[in-house]
């Protein structure tokens, strides 16, 4: 899948920061999802540009019963959701990427849900590094949201392809039916130290992790959207 990943890379002009704040050992890299998930050709392709290190990333388990797409998963590094997949990941000493939004995040409905984390129904990311013992390192990307403009929905089309309504299709419209070719930042923050395996601790961990993520998420958009301004007057002038 290499040299597709690339030519997202180059088409997109993706940029990584912070790669100094990846731990050599094992490591959970939790961050946000663009539409369709279409920036991760980019993303796990660059982080093994710059590293030399192959991440491992957890898929919703839902896409697992789509052939086609469960083999370019498998192919691009993804592996079955589940706490076991990652545990046994990162008992290797592996990074394991979660993305808790899932579905939520790359079928977004609306604009207002653009560069929004929704992850106040997942807790597993944070049960698994506490139970693991590994730190956790928040990510962002920004441009993954401005590829489309989301037009409607296609309600019931979730429900009749994957069983439940979370999975209903957008309709998208960028450079016309393509993505718009428009710059992928990604950035990591500092780890956050794993907790105790207890309830409270797990929940505290969570809630942590989840500002943190998008405050660095917030913060990128601002200095993505400032730039996009800058070259369009540039472009005009």
């Amino acid at each position: 899948m290499k040299p597709l990943a690339r030519a997202v890379r180059v088409l997109h002009r993706s940029r990584m920061d912070g790669v100094e704040h990846l731990p050599r050992g094992a490591a959970l890299l939790v961050g946000n999802h663009g539409l369709l998930g279409y920036e991760s050709f980019a993303f796990f392709e660059q982080i093994h540009d710059l590293t030399g290190r192959v991440a491992f990333g957890l898929a919703d388990r839902w896409f697992f019963k789509v052939p086609v797409m469960r083999d370019l998963l498998v192919r691009i590094g993804g592996m079955y959701g589940a706490p076991e997949n990652a545990e046994r990941a990162l008992g290797r000493g592996d990074w394991v990427v979660c993305y808790p939004g899932g579905a939520r995040e790359t079928l977004k409905r609306a604009a207002r849900d653009k560069y929004k984390l929704r992850w106040d129904k997942s807790m597993g990311f944070a049960r698994v590094a506490a139970k693991m013992r590994v730190p956790i390192v928040p990510f962002a990307a920004a441009g993954v949201d401005d590829t489309f403009d989301i037009l409607a929905t296609v309600r019931g089309s979730g429900a009749l392809l994957m069983g439940h309504d979370k999975y209903d299709l957008p309709v998208l419209w960028g450079a016309g039916p393509l993505p718009r070719p428009v710059p992928f930042w990604f950035r990591f923050g500092r780890p956050i130290a794993p907790c105790e395996d207890r309830e409270d601790d797990v929940a505290e961990l969570h809630r942590r992790v989840w500002r943190g993520t998008q405050a660095l998420l917030d913060d990128l958009v601002r200095a993505w959207t400032h730039a996009a301004a800058v070259r369009a007057v540039a472009e005009r002038g």
